[in-house]
């Protein structure tokens, strides 16, 4: 027990029920505060398995939401491309891709803030499009739900129908890169004595968050949602910045 970190575990509830209440689950939270206290690889073993978990608890709190052509059309490219980011993260420099991410979610995070007329039309080619980039990003960099969410919020959905789909969604992801990345060898031997920690983490913050929700207008969600993304963007690039002290 002494080698556990409990300060790391805390954060990753915050992460979780930040996560829920976004509805673009923890990692986009997670992976930059795992980075702090893990190797890269380590964080994507423990994000990977972190969120089976957690998305299994959002899917029973908000399964009654649940878009099943949406589920479809962003679910399926996303789990092909998952795959794809996975096998390349043994071979692709991570840290440049990251500070990409971070521009982009800064970026168009603004432009659905300021400009809040701007509609994404729920079409087909823009879910798979939006799919498949978020299955990419999260195989490759462990965090794509900052961009399905950003897709989805684009997509000015019905907060249930956002929760409970993203995170179907991102179990498919989770599924899909956990053998991927057990096969690369990010899932460390010493690092599954956090696991049943998470395992609990994963419950509690989903269901903290799912009480919070209440509280929070229909809306007010989707500018919640794209603040989040703003944030997440921006520590993405502070956390790079000082890592290579510019």
């Amino acid at each position: 027990m002494k080698e556990v970190n409990f300060v790391f575990l805390i954060l990753a509830l915050i992460a979780e029920i930040i996560g829920t209440v976004g509805g673009f689950v923890s990692s986009v939270f997670f992976v930059p505060l795992g980075n702090f206290y893990f190797d890269f690889h380590s964080v994507l073993g423990l994000t990977a398995i972190f969120h089976v978990s957690s998305n299994l608890s959002k899917i029973f709190l908000f399964k009654k939401g649940l878009d099943k052509k949406l589920l479809l059309n962003i679910g399926v490219p996303a789990v092909v491309f998952v795959i794809v980011g996975g096998l390349l993260t043994k071979y692709i420099e991570s840290a440049y891709l990251e500070i990409i991410l971070g521009i982009f979610l800064v970026g168009f995070s603004l432009l659905f803030l300021i400009k809040s007329e701007v509609i994404i039309s729920p079409n087909k080619k823009n879910a798979v499009v939006g799919g498949a980039f978020s299955g990419f990003s999260a195989g490759l960099l462990g965090t794509g739900g900052a961009i399905r969410g950003l897709t989805m919020a684009a997509f000015n959905l019905e907060k249930s129908v956002f929760i409970a789909t993203s995170a179907f969604i991102d179990f498919m992801i989770d599924f899909s890169r956990t053998f991927v990345y057990y096969n690369n060898g990010y899932i460390h031997k010493h690092d599954l004595k956090y696991v049943p920690f998470l395992l609990v983490i994963g419950l509690l913050g989903s269901f903290i968050g799912k009480k919070i929700l209440v509280f929070i207008p229909q809306s007010k969600f989707r500018n919640l949602s794209l603040f989040f993304i703003l944030f997440i963007g921006i520590v993405t690039i502070v956390q790079l910045l000082i890592k290579w002290r510019i």
